[in-house]
């Protein structure tokens, strides 16, 4: 594994820098944000700007990050290490998988359990709509899709138009929050339009 290489791509969606771990509350947060997307890496014993650090004691970050993944983490992780030697440093490799159970919770200071997403190098809290469809996901049972003249008000306004948020679809039809959500998760389960999470809001195109 080349390290110097990981370090230039920087940090993004799959990959964060750690220093050191220093609270089992914010590795948690990271690692199921990692799960709950495309899966990444953490490379410990580097500072935010690349600068190798190295650690003084691997095995402590070991514990660290395996009591975070196991008692801060629902369900829980299960993080693959790999230890590099560079420039007679020590960097820790921590892969955490995508998972096939999302969506994963991770304890905050709060004492609650919430679901983080990966957007660019942030984890971030899910809307209610990203848990929902992270939930889905698994159903094995497959999406019923049904096609109203509610669904097709919306495809037609995303033909003519590059976006729509669930607020407006909500009132362009005069619709309750709870019908908008399912409609909008049936349709992007089933592929017919395309959710986006920024971490100012969420909107929707047609896939």
């Amino acid at each position: 594994m080349n390290i110097r290489k990981l370090i230039l791509e920087g940090e993004g969606v799959t990959q964060d820098f750690k220093k050191r771990i220093a609270s089992c509350e914010k590795i948690a947060k990271t690692m199921v944000s990692f799960a709950n997307n495309k899966g990444g890496r953490l490379l410990v014993g580097i500072s935010d700007d690349g600068t190798i650090s190295g650690l003084k004691s691997e095995e402590e970050e070991k514990y660290m990050i395996t009591r975070a993944a196991h008692f801060f983490c629902k369900p829980a992780l299960e993080p693959v290490f790999e230890e590099i030697y560079i420039d007679d440093k020590v960097v820790l490799v921590v892969e955490i998988k995508k998972s096939e159970i999302k969506p994963h919770y991770a304890l905050g200071e709060d004492k609650k359990w919430w679901v983080y997403i990966r957007i660019n190098d942030k984890s971030v809290l899910a809307s209610k709509i990203v848990v929902d469809v992270l939930k889905k996901e698994n159903n094995e049972h497959g999406i019923f899709l049904e096609y109203s003249s509610k669904e097709k008000a919306l495809l037609e306004y995303l033909d003519k138009n590059e976006r729509i948020t669930s607020k407006e679809y909500s009132l362009m039809l005069n619709l309750s929050r709870r019908t908008t959500y399912r409609i909008l998760i049936n349709l992007v389960l089933s592929g017919v339009i395309r959710l986006h999470t920024t971490e100012k809001e969420e909107y929707y195109t047609a896939s």
